[in-house]
């Protein structure tokens, strides 16, 4: 056992937050904690963490044990670069490193008196490096980089330039290349795309350590969690399993409860009804026996009612009328910021009733593509055409629709004049804010506050076509899936940006994915989309069946025609001669020579490379000073030539 949570207790200004919380962790288990926005969840990790003491209880770490901590706040700062802030982590082994190099120094001119304690101590330095994986640090921590969706190229850039996003980023892949026996993330997923977030999965899952993770990312969750800890009520239950496995516990549990509260009520009420029908007898026997009967009810132990799900908020989104078939046409949309474009010759269309869900990497152009539509941002070239009778409901991460300085009440009721205050009032109530909550103003809202009334003004525009960018972020679970329930019961068409998987399964009929600046349809949802993603990004790579919107398409509707040329190759026909084409293609040729060439060195030098590792560890070289040098400058000499390859490797793939 790696920790255990005892009986804890903390309260705020005398609120209770949390009672009696008590669990354990397993060393290589992987736990989630769940519960509403507000439940305690990241107060509990401050508690485990010392950061915040406890009223009652005790947090007990195993002797020897190490804990890495990454909150939601949590990011670097400094003037080093994003290489050199993870290499920080790894001093120790680049301080071997150095004692390493500096024993070999000394062996090329010591005595032989000196030569063989130079020779012990280098071997201890060998193994204790090894031991280190210090020949896989450099890669290691590339690695790292790479899968939380930083390019090489960003490698250099000073963390002081870094958005706080890229910060924890920073952060997070630093604690990762710690390893310590317990890592903690308080929503580790925030700041990640679809490919970091994949990533993140596969390395977690194999995580040697235990991990306890905070996070609203059902899908993470399911992937990950091999057991739930719910925070519910000020309450700690745990449950064996995934998400998936919890909700379902956590539900015939509820009902269970439900059960258990009613009888009990209908208990209490009839024996309410005996002893009031004892005592109007007026007798002393009877004024006794109901007496007596008081008493046990009172030594009951009340069952609480458990709490309703979905009881407080209530989202309904109903069209105000019908738009016509066609809801939306895009062609040839191209945008650049500068020298980055994002994408080129786009197309796609939109019929009434659909669900569409854009995918894709972080900086791919999935949100320009929504304020496009919104006349928000201009193409630079291309057009959008809106159908019949189509009114435009638009949700945007930034809350740009929401004016700061006014109240949540000013909010709506300048927006919907007609509106009584009672009807107000109403609406703000089924999103949460009641009372005076509804006299604040927008920019004192936290992100999560300023989500739901966006979500309020949206439900009241009675718009047909709604577009959603990241309408899930911020919300805890249990509001999101009230949100895919009024998405799902929606009669009007919808297009969306996100990055929760979870959301996307439960309420795509679509997908649009925005990769290497080609969109590609997937008629199905998230899980249809994992299925066939392989087998059309390998299309998109051959530069095959592209049409001349810049869509593909999984049913094989959208391609063109059937030659299986390349959009290039196509052109090239009509629009160059005889010559020009053979010169093109011998060009093409050259490259594709070039590129194999490129890529059997690198076999080569990786081969040789794993060799030399395998060499000087090896007893017969391990002590020869002249061979390990020699060794060690040829391996210094791959690694120059393999960089170069890299990137020669790179440019011809490209």
């Amino acid at each position: 056992m790696i920790l255990s949570v005892s009986n804890i207790d903390k309260s705020f200004n005398e609120i209770p937050i949390l009672q009696n919380v008590s669990f354990h962790i397993e060393d290589n288990e992987k736990a989630a904690i769940v519960g509403i926005n507000g439940a305690g969840k990241s107060t509990l990790l401050r508690i485990i963490m010392g950061e915040l003491p406890a009223d009652n209880g005790v947090v007990t770490v195993s002797r020897d044990k190490t804990i890495g901590y990454l909150s939601q706040q949590e990011a670097v700062s400094g003037e080093n670069t994003i290489y050199d802030e993870l290499l920080c982590v790894k001093q120790d082994i680049i301080d071997l490193e150095r004692k390493m190099r500096s024993v070999e120094m000394q062996m090329k001119t010591s005595s032989e008196d000196t030569l063989k304690q130079l020779m012990d101590t280098y071997s201890s330095l060998t193994h204790s490096f090894e031991s280190a994986n210090g020949y896989a640090y450099k890669s290691e921590l590339t690695g790292v980089l790479k899968g939380l969706g930083f390019a090489e190229k960003e490698f250099t850039r000073l963390v002081s330039t870094l958005s706080g996003g890229q910060k924890t980023r920073v952060a997070l892949g630093k604690l990762l290349l710690l390893k310590p026996d317990l890592i903690i993330l308080d929503e580790p997923t925030n700041h990640l795309d679809m490919s970091s977030i994949t990533w993140l999965e596969t390395y977690l899952r194999s995580y040697k350590g235990a991990v306890i993770i905070v996070s609203h990312d059902r899908y993470f969750l399911d992937r990950i969690a091999t057991k739930i800890i719910e925070i519910d009520n000020t309450k700690c239950s745990v449950f064996a399993g995934n998400y998936t496995d919890y909700a379902a516990k956590k539900e015939l549990a509820r009902a269970a409860q439900y059960n258990a509260y009613m009888r009990q009520q209908q208990e209490i009420k009839h024996q309410e009804e005996v002893i009031e029908k004892l005592k109007s007898f007026n007798r002393e026997k009877s004024i006794r026996r109901a007496e007596s009967r008081e008493k046990m009810l009172d030594k009951i132990d009340l069952i609480e009612k458990p709490t309703e799900i979905h009881a407080d908020m209530h989202l309904k989104l109903e069209p105000r009328f019908a738009s016509g078939n066609d809801v939306l046409h895009a062609e040839e949309l191209s945008k650049s910021f500068g020298s980055l474009t994002l994408f080129e010759h786009l197309g796609f269309d939109i019929k009434k009733g659909e669900h569409v869900a854009i995918i894709g990497d972080n900086g791919t152009g999935k949100t320009t593509i929504l304020k496009i539509i919104n006349e928000l941002l201009f193409p630079d070239t291309g057009e959008i055409r809106l159908g019949t009778n189509v009114e435009i409901g638009y949700y945007d991460q930034e809350h740009h629709v929401l004016h700061m300085d006014k109240t949540l009440f000013e909010e709506i009721s300048d927006e919907y004049p007609t509106l009584t205050n009672t009807e107000i009032r109403n609406t703000l109530a089924a999103f949460l804010f009641t009372g005076e909550d509804v006299f604040k103003q927008i920019k004192t809202l936290s992100g999560g506050e300023r989500g739901r009334v966006s979500l309020a003004k949206l439900m009241l525009s009675k718009a047909n076509f709604l577009i959603l960018d990241e309408p899930t972020n911020h919300l805890d679970i249990m509001s999101k899936e009230i949100l895919e329930d009024a998405l799902n019961a929606y009669t009007g068409t919808i297009l969306y940006v996100s990055h929760d998987r979870y959301f996307i399964n439960k309420t795509a009929t679509r997908i649009l994915d925005l990769n290497r600046k080609v969109l590609t349809n997937y008629l199905g949802n998230y899980e249809y989309y994992l299925e066939k993603k392989d087998e059309q990004l390998a299309l998109i790579d051959a530069n095959l069946n592209t049409n001349s919107l810049g869509i593909q398409s999984t049913a094989g509707t959208h391609f063109d025609g059937s030659s299986g040329l390349s959009e290039n190759s196509s052109a090239s026909g009509s629009k160059q001669d005889w010559k020009e084409q053979k010169e093109q293609q011998a060009a093409q040729r050259k490259k594709e020579n070039e590129l194999k060439k490129c890529e059997e060195r690198i076999e080569v030098l990786e081969n040789r490379n794993g060799e030399i590792d395998n060499l000087m560890i090896s007893p017969d070289v391990c002590t020869d000073v002249a061979k390990l040098q020699e060794l060690s400058k040829e391996r210094e000499r791959n690694d120059n030539e393999l960089n170069e390859l890299y990137n020669k490797w790179e440019l011809l793939s490209e």
